[in-house]
């Protein structure tokens, strides 16, 4: 009854119709919204960072005359757009021409496939990129061939290196980093709180991180606010973080969090995983006769989408935790969002909810007990007998 019709008219929504998601990044904040809204999710965007500007940062000019004076033996580029803007900021002082004669002298290491396009865009040639596109790779190339003595600079992006520098300093490396940009917490604090506010409410079904320090910035705005403890439950249980990559992830799983992450770390990848993800949670129930689905902010019905307001999914969601079973007024008096003592709200959700649905026999009223989901009598059986 369901199946090929349920599909076709689930497909016109796309997969993440009814989600809501958090986007933290600074950078590419437009290009990830805008494949998340392609596919029907509503995004709540919050830069959790700022970026400073490359030709106002003295520790990259400091650097950057440090390569010029002394050519090191080697230097690896981790990102494209870090090394576009190390360029660029170069030529912006005067120092462009002599930075790229030393890097023609020295051995270059590419991270991957952007990097070495950006290298060949400035008229340089990188000496070897490893397929995987990983640091880890990066490293044990270097301290294989032995950094003892060597002088070895890395173009850091705005967010660490987990044991990076440390074991080619461990290796007896001199290491210089390149700062290209750094990081620092948003000017105005507003966007972030209401995206916490939002998270912690549980008005979000996912959180998406495109940097590390994006999410120690959210962690460390938590904490100041007094809501870390709340935000990692709600990271535990109903809200997903998903990470384009290990090394964002260190951040979130260093406070316990599992965090998911797409094969390929790159922004469409994150969001094919966000179409797998979010729709594999939302677990359909036989309703009355109806396929119903409950997602973040809405309910698909036969595939038809349908916006509820937050109460009516709270007590959605109270009844779908026991499908089937009388749930008592007073129960669902207490999943209702800033409800009193008065167990007439409950009547007014409901009304309200049932109104949103457009399928009024979805839930039963059960005289003087409470409301029940009216699960269809095979299904019945199945979660009696659980």
């Amino acid at each position: 009854m369901y199946d090929e019709e349920h599909q076709a008219e689930r497909s016109e929504h796309g997969p993440l119709a009814g989600f809501t998601v958090g986007v933290t990044a600074a950078r590419r904040a437009d290009e990830l919204g805008a494949l998340l809204q392609r596919r029907g999710a509503t995004v709540l965007h919050a830069p959790a960072l700022r970026i400073v500007p490359l030709a106002d940062d003295a520790e990259l000019l400091a650097a950057t005359k440090e390569i010029i004076d002394q050519v090191p033996d080697v230097v690896v580029a981790t990102t494209a757009i870090g090394f576009r803007g190390w360029v660029e900021a170069a030529e912006g002082w005067g120092l462009g021409e002599a930075l790229l004669t030393q890097l023609r002298r020295t051995e270059l290491l590419a991270r991957g496939p952007k990097v070495k396009g950006a290298i060949r865009a400035a008229g340089l040639t990188e000496e070897w990129s490893p397929s995987s596109e990983s640091m880890a790779e990066v490293l044990d190339r270097l301290l294989g061939q032995s950094v003892d003595g060597r002088r070895v600079a890395v173009q850091l992006h705005g967010e660490p290196l987990p044991g990076f520098v440390e074991a080619l300093r461990a290796g007896g490396a001199e290491v210089v980093p390149v700062p290209v940009y750094r990081w620092l917490p948003p000017e105005d604090p507003g966007p972030l709180d209401r995206l916490l506010d939002a998270a912690v409410s549980r008005g979000l079904d996912a959180l998406t991180f495109t940097s590390a320090p994006a999410a120690a910035s959210l962690l460390a705005r938590a904490e100041e606010r007094g809501l870390l403890p709340e935000l990692l439950t709600a990271l535990g249980h109903d809200l997903l973080a998903a990470c384009v990559g290990p090394v964002t992830a260190v951040p979130l799983q260093a406070h316990g969090i599992d965090t998911v992450q797409p094969e390929r770390f790159r922004l469409g990848p994150l969001v094919q995983l966000l179409c797998r993800e979010l729709p594999a949670r939302a677990h359909p129930l036989p309703v009355a006769g109806h396929r119903l689905e409950i997602r973040g902010h809405a309910v698909l019905v036969d595939g038809d989408l349908k916006p509820v307001p937050p109460a009516g999914m709270a007590l959605l969601r109270a009844l779908a935790r026991r499908p089937g079973w009388v749930v008592a007024r007073a129960d669902l008096l207490r999943a209702l969002p800033g409800a009193g003592r008065d167990e007439h709200a409950v009547e007014t959700a409901m009304a309200r909810l049932r109104t949103a649905l457009g399928a009024p026999k979805l839930i039963q009223t059960v005289v003087k007990r409470g409301y029940r989901l009216a699960l269809d009598p095979a299904t019945e059986e199945k979660y009696a007998e659980a």
